[in-house]
């Protein structure tokens, strides 16, 4: 069930690809990357001006981060399903595109010991030895409306091999965060507190995500008419 919940969309792009009216011609196929991922979009033509985009991206990264009490080790997951409609009002290729993307986006966390071996949260200096560990994920909503523009029609009449980009931005809404500790070691009270200040240093990591409610989306590759 997790793997259908998961993948759920993607499933979902597949089918409406394979179920497109058998007369429909000129499908063009590309492969991006950029700051959304690497990436492979499949153009389908409606009109003369207009294409429809469904497209799949996918990168992991790792980097590190802190709040004013803790050190993170943080891994970004980037996931994300567009269905896009472009606009070519130009015949130079550029276009304007709007559409949805889902959005698995998130960054997982494990809270990192200083150098002496203690986790300080909250004001609270504690053994990393007894206090167990630290872990963390911040999410994004899972449906983000699209606005951009690019270049490139992978479906026009006398394309080949071409060039794409796009520059826009998803609306993702603000981040939340949700920190816990597991394997406190501690007496019963210690531990209390523990979770006392896990939850006051969460209230702090959600204040420092709150603010990217824009995703920038900058991407160019390469496109292929069939």
């Amino acid at each position: 069930m997790n793997f259908l919940r998961t993948n759920l969309p993607c499933l979902g792009a597949a089918l409406a690809i394979t179920t497109l009216p058998a007369h429909a011609a000129g499908l063009g196929l590309s492969g991006e990357l950029g700051t959304t991922g690497v990436g492979v979009h499949l153009s389908v033509p409606l009109a003369p001006q207009w294409n429809a985009r469904f497209g799949v991206n996918y990168f992991d990264y790792s980097f590190s981060s802190s709040t004013n009490s803790v050190n993170y080790d943080a891994k970004a997951k980037l996931r994300t399903f567009d269905a896009l409609l472009d606009w070519f009002p130009f015949s130079n290729g550029l276009r304007l595109s709007t559409g949805v993307i889902y959005n698995g986006n998130k960054i997982d966390a494990t809270g990192r010991p200083r150098n002496n071996g203690t986790y300080t949260l909250n004001g609270n200096t504690y053994l990393a030895s007894q206090a167990g560990q630290v872990d963390g994920r911040i999410d994004f909503k899972k449906f983000a409306p699209y606005l951009g523009v690019g270049y490139g029609n992978a479906v026009a009449p006398d394309q080949g091999w071409g060039f794409t980009a796009d520059a826009g931005v998803m609306f993702q809404g603000n981040g939340s965060s949700s920190l816990s500790s597991s394997g406190c070691t501690a007496s019963a009270l210690i531990c209390a507190r523990l979770a006392n200040d896990v939850a006051a240093e969460n209230a702090e990591l959600n204040d420092k995500v709150h603010g990217y409610n824009l995703y920038p989306v900058v991407r160019v590759g390469v496109s292929y008419r069939f």
